[in-house]
């Protein structure tokens, strides 16, 4: 063996990739501020319809200023870039998703998919039809205590139930205040997604009831229940309420999970327990939520391994959101196929 073939290499460093994003609203900052502390990646370009805020959000949150335009189409060619952040509004999902996957650039988009299920699956067949990488940031699959929840309930056995409380009372104004189903639409897929995560399957029917207590200052249903059945039997029950003053829990919702050898549970905000006497689990340190997000869809780009949360494994959570408010709605048990066949 010659000395040179003895010597070990060192892995070589990728050059971070070249992000566009697209949005520079209230959300578009957090996300300004997590690509731009990722080592992974760099933001090359910033797309808004309202040109003048993004070139004031240039200036004032990016210690470089980066190209700003109207238009994805714009800055693709002139920046060199190598995927897009969309950040935009639901409604402006599909259009600037199915943009950039035409012009060859895998996306990496905030929740929800799209604002319909039959919209979710269009995206979902263009991501397929072209091979470039669609991912869906369903942020709170990174919490490295929600990890850790999953990891203590994958070693007890098949799952009986899983319970989830949410109770919080934030006075939004704006949209959410006037949207029929706001805790519901807004607010669930965060849990109906996570409990798909802990579960590893997707569900079969659901059936909700909504309502709005006298109190609410929320034209629409803030609050309700859901029962998910899931293959095998398995209940999500899931109780919700965005106006319920007084001993709130976290936003990361209370769980509790019963299944052959043991519970698990979690209270949001600290480090899941089980056993009895209760023990907590270990928690890991891995970058959360939306850094989580960047994280994943920079390595699933340079690697090609599929993404936890791609456009077509992410279509049953938005599923489960618009079959809830089916069934609240008609007041029936609601199958999920009904939905996605829809």
């Amino acid at each position: 063996m010659s000395k040179s073939s003895a010597v070990s290499k060192k892995p070589q460093q990728l050059a971070p990739l070249r992000l566009i994003q697209v949005g520079a609203g209230a959300m578009g900052k957090g996300w300004l501020h997590t690509i731009s502390n990722s080592p992974d990646a760099e933001l090359v370009g910033l797309v808004d319809l309202d040109l003048e805020l993004a070139q004031r959000i240039s200036e004032e949150e990016l210690a470089a200023v980066v190209p700003v335009a109207r238009s994805l189409s714009e800055l693709v060619q002139v920046t060199g870039a190598e995927a897009v952040v969309n950040v935009t509004v639901p409604a402006a999902h599909n259009p600037v998703n199915e943009e950039a996957l035409r012009a060859g650039l895998p996306v990496l988009c905030e929740k929800p998919i799209a604002p319909t299920v039959t919209d979710a699956q269009y995206i979902a067949g263009v991501a397929k039809e072209t091979g470039k990488l669609l991912m869906i940031s369903q942020s709170r699959r990174y919490l490295n205590q929600f990890a850790a929840l999953r990891q203590a309930v994958a070693g007890l056995g098949p799952i009986a139930s899983v319970s989830c409380e949410f109770a919080k009372a934030p006075h939004f104004g704006g949209f959410r205040e006037e949207m029929p189903f706001p805790l519901l639409v807004d607010m669930a897929i965060h849990q109906f997604d996570s409990a798909r995560a802990l579960i590893g399957e997707d569900p079969v029917s659901v059936y909700c009831e909504s309502f709005n207590p006298s109190w609410s200052w929320y034209a629409g249903d803030a609050a309700a229940t859901a029962i998910f059945e899931f293959p095998g039997g398995t209940r999500f029950v899931f109780n919700g309420s965005w106006c319920a003053p007084g001993q709130e829990t976290s936003w990361n919702s209370r769980w509790r999970v019963g299944a052959e050898r043991g519970t698990a549970s979690w209270d949001g905000d600290s480090a899941p327990v089980t056993g009895d006497p209760l023990t907590p689990v270990p928690v890991g340190n891995a970058p959360e939520q939306i850094d989580g997000s960047l994280a994943e869809f920079v390595r699933c780009v340079r690697t090609g391994e599929p993404a936890s949360t791609d456009a077509h494994s992410n279509v049953p959570s938005l599923a489960m959101v618009e079959g809830a408010v089916r069934s609240a709605t008609e007041q029936r048990r609601v199958t999920l196929a009904e939905v996605l066949g829809a």
